[in-house]
């Protein structure tokens, strides 16, 4: 047991390696085009395919990766709800944890939205979100 707590301390969590960055960054962009062109399958690849990931936002309680693909197929294609956006935030903690925060303007509403994901690297599939959650508010951002 002792091994195995120096192991984990020992792991690198050095913030925002830019290599690392510029690789979430990457998958974030092809995840958000991906919902403007309705590409289930890009949708589908960015998710673990786990009964453990959650996907929170306005209408959908998405818990496990097959409720996160119905509600995905139900979803109508367009540009979605993202008019502009006011900021994106990317931490990455080592080579293999990510958090990407972003907050938009809300296409045809004087809204807010908000999105964040947590991604992992995993041996076998490499990147996948975790845990994502989507909201909005009536308040301007704080930026």
């Amino acid at each position: 047991m002792k091994d195995q707590v120096n192991a984990e301390s020992a792991r690198d969590l050095t913030p925002n390696l830019p290599e690392v960055v510029a690789e979430v960054s990457a998958l974030f962009e092809r995840y958000e085009q991906a919902l403007i062109d309705k590409n289930v399958d890009v949708l589908d690849a960015t998710f673990w395919n786990s009964p453990y990931t959650i996907r929170l936002a306005n209408n959908e309680h998405g818990y496990g990766f097959d409720r996160i693909h119905a509600h995905r197929m139900a979803r109508p294609p367009g540009p979605g709800t993202k008019e502009k956006r006011y900021r994106v935030d990317i931490l990455t903690l080592g080579r293999d944890i990510a958090t990407v925060n972003l907050v938009y303007k809300v296409r045809g509403k004087d809204m807010t939205g908000r999105q964040s994901q947590t991604w992992v690297r995993f041996p076998d599939v490499g990147w996948k979100v975790v845990s994502a959650h989507v909201s909005m508010i009536s308040e301007q951002p704080v930026l």
